[in-house]
């Protein structure tokens, strides 16, 4: 692109976006987008992933959720004529392993003349890191977070969890339910919201590896035989419920969750409270 650009910015694939102007109509994969928004951008639309249907999950949507924002569907299914319709002047997406986007082909957009951003959230990238590169971005757009008090609520919350952490040696495992029979085992050091957890102090049962390095792959009854006291469990739409017998305390865990920090306070606010009790 010109060297002439006046807006820059690179990604975590290791491209760097060029315009003549700052993006003002930014079309984002669902997380990203529901990021943007706590921290002041207003996308113009949210699409999903292969995971979704024609309709929003309010759980990725986050605080998009009620309807300021349009969603257009799975990522996948966004053709030429849908971008010369919405004409977005920049997607910004997700990457997990730092290679390539998440949700949408990033080279179509691209051959149809639309830079793509793809933000890291996988893998070894440190949680702290992730909502630093976010908060880049929409500093980059321009934005200003909506909630100027996130980043204080987000340390008031570490510290809260790091008290009943400390005194209380619960076995907490996270989960997705596949069906009624299996369920996938969160593998803590594959993912940087857990990672993080044990880094504030709480006990992650980690299970055995198998094929997959995020997720183990097991029966429910399997699951309760490790004798979590506290699940957390997948809350997006598309798994399965927890059965009653796994775990004594459940909580809601969305491994898409807004990367801001007033969306991580909340979460690590709610773990704090059940883990205090």
């Amino acid at each position: 692109m010109t060297v002439d650009a006046a807006w820059r910015f690179g990604d975590d694939t290791g491209v760097m976006v060029e315009a003549v102007r700052r993006p003002e109509r930014v079309v984002a994969y669902l997380r990203a987008g529901a990021s943007l928004w706590d921290l002041g951008v207003t996308p113009a639309a949210v699409y999903g992933s292969g995971h979704d249907g024609r309709e929003l999950d309010p759980v990725k949507a986050g605080r998009i959720a009620g309807g300021q924002v349009p969603y257009v569907g799975p990522g996948g299914d966004l053709d030429a004529e849908w971008f010369a319709a919405e004409r977005p002047d920049l997607i910004v997406d997700v990457t997990y392993d730092g290679k390539g986007t998440y949700a949408i082909d990033s080279d179509a957009a691209r051959r149809l003349g639309v830079p793509v951003v793809a933000l890291a959230v996988g893998g070894g990238v440190p949680l702290r890191t992730i909502l630093s590169r976010f908060a880049d971005l929409a500093a980059a757009l321009g934005a200003t977070p909506r909630d100027p008090e996130g980043e204080r609520k987000l340390e008031a919350a570490e510290q809260a969890l790091r008290g009943p952490a400390g005194r209380r040696s619960a076995r907490v495992l996270a989960l997705s339910g596949a069906d009624a029979e299996q369920v996938y085992l969160a593998r803590p050091e594959t993912w940087p919201d857990l990672r993080h957890l044990t880094e504030l102090g709480l006990d992650l049962l980690d299970p055995e590896p198998d094929a997959g390095r995020n997720w183990a792959t097991t029966t429910w009854t399997a699951a309760a035989d490790l004798r979590p006291d506290v699940v957390l469990y997948d809350s997006r739409r598309h798994a399965a419920p927890v059965p009653d017998t796994v775990a004594p305390t459940r909580l809601p865990w969305n491994p898409e969750e807004a990367c801001s920090p007033v969306a991580y306070a909340g979460f690590l606010r709610r773990l704090a409270v059940a883990l205090g009790d």
